[in-house]
């Protein structure tokens, strides 16, 4: 746990939860909330919409790059931090009114994407930082939401491996998964020492959930007595938001199984593919080493800095062409199979014949075919991003529909309500 404040501190009234998906922060977040002085909405993603101010989908019938030239000419002129706080304060503000609670917990896991942004707007706001096992963080993935850690089409050890996990998705759900992990949990980690951050990992949450969220409430500021008990009662409100770990609404306690079962639903590809976008460093410093040495024990190498290194710029270059900042993918293939070429040289996955086989080396890749596979993964990661863009629309205009549905339904009901009332 981090450093507790003073309980003579002026009380927060917003605290941001951190933590990647699947890392167990809707079960922190909903815990948390059973203090009388707390609410904890389901996942407000404020701070990414606040950020993206300005920034509009290409299809709008006014001309995307006209709108963003002119709010961008108008903006200039003012201070964005200021007005964004503003809004932010007001939208905080008035949740918590309607709430009546004291202090909003905005857990939204995909803030380590802000992160600087975030500490602009609210420089003082306490933090929470939840850390869980990456091994098991991918486990969950797998298992929830089907993301795939190993192409089937290629050696998971190589970048074109990377490439195919990318950009073989239409919705770019793998991608944004995958980069939680790459770049997402690196983030987090740095933010370990800020002042006011209070560090909470997963498995000590599960095997003492009592204890923890006691630990937390007063870190925050509050009596902890205020808090009875950390189970997972009172989900209701889960139920009426698209957001938030659905399986929590089946549950009636705290479960500590989910600590150690990706040792038995990750294969060997799986773990290795896990260790290279993380590092092994990184596992080691959040204190998984034990974890680590699970997986060197089951086959896996630690493949080197250059590898996971190499992996994060390629999500880098992704992340930038998503926004729209460059195609700068091109000119680092050939140093990204380099690195990878390197390190297969360097090391084999050991496993047995049963499970994986002999392991092979990497293959060579020559300067002409590093250009061609970079010019291949720009052009699939332009066309999976206007895909999704589509897709996105689709799934919103069938939310919005559904909603008309329900509120007619509704009025019907008032209506029958009333007539037979009558």
């Amino acid at each position: 746990m981090g450093t507790h404040e003073p309980q003579c501190q002026p009380l927060p009234l917003i605290c941001f939860l951190l933590g990647i998906p699947r890392s167990g922060t809707t079960l922190l977040a909903h815990s948390l909330q059973q203090h009388p002085d707390i609410t904890a909405p389901p996942e407000p993603w404020l701070m990414l919409a606040l950020e993206a101010f300005g920034r509009v989908d290409h299809r709008h019938p006014a001309g995307a790059s006209l709108i963003q030239v002119a709010a961008c000419e108008f903006l200039g002129r003012i201070d964005r931090i200021s007005v964004s706080r503003a809004f932010a304060d007001a939208a905080y503000s008035q949740y918590l009114a309607a709430a009546g609670k004291r202090t909003l917990i905005d857990k939204t896991p995909r803030y380590w994407m802000v992160l600087d942004y975030l500490h602009s707007l609210y420089p003082e706001a306490p933090h929470i930082l939840l850390l869980r096992n990456p091994y098991a963080i991918a486990a969950s993935l797998k298992s929830t939401w089907g993301i795939p850690f190993v192409s089937e089409r290629c050696p998971p050890t190589s970048v074109s491996c990377l490439a195919e996990l990318v950009t073989g998705t239409p919705t770019a759900a793998v991608a944004l998964a995958l980069a939680d992990l790459v770049l997402g949990l690196p983030a987090l980690a740095m933010q370990r020492g800020r002042r006011h951050t209070q560090v909470v990992h997963y498995e000590r949450l599960v095997e003492r959930p009592d204890e923890e969220i006691q630990c937390v409430i007063a870190g925050l500021g509050y009596d902890p007595a205020g808090i009875v008990f950390a189970g997972v009662e009172q989900t209701e409100y889960l139920r009426l938001s698209s957001f938030g770990d659905r399986r929590l609404l089946k549950k009636k306690a705290v479960d500590n199984r989910s600590v150690e079962t990706w040792r038995t639903e990750l294969t060997i590809e799986e773990m290795q593919t896990v260790t290279d976008l993380v590092g092994a460093d990184l596992l080691v410093e959040l204190g998984y080493e034990q974890s680590l040495q699970h997986a060197k024990d089951a086959g896996i190498v630690d493949r080197g800095k250059a590898v996971t290194e190499g992996y994060r710029r390629v999500f880098h270059t992704w992340w930038d062409l998503r926004r729209g900042e460059g195609e700068g993918i091109l000119a680092g293939a050939y140093e990204y199979n380099s690195i990878f070429q390197q390190a297969g040289e360097d090391n084999t996955i050991s496993s047995s014949s049963s499970t994986l086989g002999e392991a092979q080396r990497l293959p060579e890749f020559k300067i002409g075919e590093n250009l061609q596979l970079g010019a291949s993964m720009v052009a699939q990661l332009k066309r999976a991003l206007m895909a999704s863009e589509d897709d996105r629309a689709t799934q919103l205009e069938a939310l919005r529909n559904r909603d008309a549905a329900i509120e007619a339904l509704r009025r019907e009901v008032v209506r029958l309500e009333q007539s037979l009332a009558k």
